[in-house]
Order: structure tokens, then C-alpha cells, then sequence
């Protein structure tokens, strides 16, 4: 496993197709969002930082929000720390350990799972933050994780060892889905 990661929980989304904010759905003891956040710090990532205005968990409200994803991340670039992040949304509450092993484990500059956006590994430095900050200048499709992906060459990892992990909630029709594996 790699030393020393930290992690981006993607939780500042307008959620219209689930009707409701998915970061603050019940999940155990909590919400969604702290769930991830405590899946995160357990599965060794020395930070977490919250991409949307979530106080109090180290939230970091977007200075435009709606622009999706890469918006977001494009507005962190600058905070970024050199090293590696795990990029991952808030609401993958089956996220395993071995996948985000198998994440850290990568060398390219960018790796995912093969037909996934997320969870995303990024090696950031100087040039993947401008490469970041150019493709979160864009407008619509150009302005996508798919267009940083593809600009990364990035590396994918086989999806069928981790299906159950991978599982994410955009309707309600997903959401009964996961509560149903949890």
C-alpha cells in the first residue's frame, strides 16, 4: 500500500436525480458523508478534504457551484498537496479496502476502474494542476473527469473483482439497491 495518500470526498453536487442532498442520507450511525469520511481515514488516507460546504468536517464550499466533478476539483488544484489523492464521491458507501489498494498501488498519474469516472487516483504536481485548471476552465463535455482522464492517459483497472465496491447511488432506484447490499 502506498505511504503517506490523502483523499478528495466529492460531496458539493446538486443530486437532482436522487431528489435530495446524498451526502446527508443515513447511512449506520450517520450520513453518507461521514460514513466516506470515516472510510477514508480508516483505509489510511492521512487527509480527508470535503469538495462542498460541509462544515465542520473540513468542507471547502465551491466558489462556483453546479460545474460538476472536475469543476470542483479544479477549484481544490491549488490547495492540493503534491503526492497522491484519491479522488472519490460520497456516495460509494461499499467502497473496500482492496480496491482503494489496488487505486494506491498504480503508477500512472492517473488510475481508475475500467467504465468508472470514480474512485480516481492523482498524482498531483505543478503540471497535473495545470492540466487540471485548464480542463476545469472548460465548458460542458470539455469540462469532464472523462477529458482529464483521457488527457492523462489513464490507466484502468479491471472493474469484476470489485462490482459490489463500486456501486453508487444517483435515484432512489439505486439507493434501495445499496441498502439492500450494505
Amino acid at each position: 500500500m502506498t505511504q503517506g495518500w490523502r483523499a478528495v470526498l466529492l460531496a458539493g453536487g446538486r443530486s437532482s436525480r436522487m431528489g435530495t442532498d446524498k451526502a446527508l442520507l443515513p447511512w449506520g450511525d450517520g450520513t453518507l458523508l461521514t460514513h466516506m469520511h470515516d472510510v477514508l481515514r480508516a483505509a489510511g488516507a492521512d487527509r480527508v478534504i470535503v469538495s462542498g460546504d460541509r462544515p465542520g468536517i473540513d468542507g471547502v464550499p465551491d466558489v462556483f457551484p453546479d460545474i460538476g466533478p472536475m469543476g470542483a476539483l479544479a477549484q481544490l488544484a491549488p490547495r492540493l498537496e503534491d503526492g497522491t489523492w484519491l479522488i472519490v464521491p460520497v456516495d460509494m458507501p461499499l467502497l473496500s479496502q482492496d480496491l482503494i489498494d489496488a487505486l494506491l498501488a498504480t503508477s500512472s498519474a492517473c488510475a481508475c476502474v475500467q467504465d468508472h469516472m470514480l474512485p480516481m487516483v492523482l498524482r498531483i504536481d505543478e503540471g497535473m494542476r495545470a492540466v487540471m485548471a485548464d480542463i476545469g476552465s472548460r465548458s460542458g463535455r470539455e469540462r469532464s473527469l472523462r477529458a482529464l482522464q483521457q488527457s492523462l492517459h489513464v490507466q484502468h483497472l479491471p472493474a469484476a473483482p470489485w462490482q459490489r465496491a463500486l456501486r453508487n447511488c444517483n435515484t432512489p432506484e439505486d439507493w434501495a439497491v445499496l441498502q439492500r447490499l450494505a
